[in-house]
């Protein structure tokens, strides 16, 4: 099995520091949509791990979240292609769990669900947690320069770290291996 992991806000969509609340604000990044759906044509399955710590504090709901989440599938099937598993860790940064990156416990879910090896795959994000999460489970660290990927780049990050463009740059290099 070829499987991608992906960070949601700043991967495939518009971050915002004041959190993305409804599907309105969900905007996809450009070639994003599109990069999911070439990647999954050419036999790799996408799974989604995001961080969406917006429920604890309250700005939205599970519903909310779903719906930007039928809205992202849609858009992929709109293209001819397929999402796999969406993982989202609802809680605070203060709460302590295990899936809160940059804790591997939403990567470590999604290795489960397919049975595939962490080792294996790689997991694309924009910041230092999505990063070490990465690193954590010996997956390759991908960093793209989108969202707060350009922050990213001034910090301290995995020695490994493959940096790209953006998701579009990602899904070239990996349907042209």
């Amino acid at each position: 099995m070829k499987l991608l992991i992906l960070d949601r806000d700043g991967v495939i969509n518009h971050d915002s520091d004041a959190y993305i609340k409804s599907v309105e604000e969900w905007i996809p990044l450009p070639g994003a949509i599109e990069a999911i759906a070439q990647l999954s044509k050419a036999g790799w399955t996408v799974a989604v791990a995001t961080n969406q710590s917006g429920i604890a504090r309250g700005y939205y709901d599970l519903a909310t979240l779903d719906a930007m989440h039928a809205r992202l599938r849609a858009l992929v099937a709109e293209q001819g292609g397929e999402l796999g598993l969406i993982v989202y860790c609802p809680h605070g940064p203060n709460e302590g769990c295990a899936c809160r990156k940059p804790k591997p416990g939403m990567l470590k879910t999604i290795a489960a669900h397919y049975g595939a090896d962490l080792a294996k795959c790689w997991f694309v994000g924009d910041s230092l947690g999505d990063l070490q999460a990465a690193h954590a489970v010996d997956s390759q660290p991908v960093l793209v320069k989108t969202g707060k990927g350009l922050q990213t780049l001034t910090k301290v990050f995995p020695v490994n770290t493959l940096i790209f463009d953006d998701l579009a740059a990602v899904a070239a290099e990996l349907i042209h291996k």
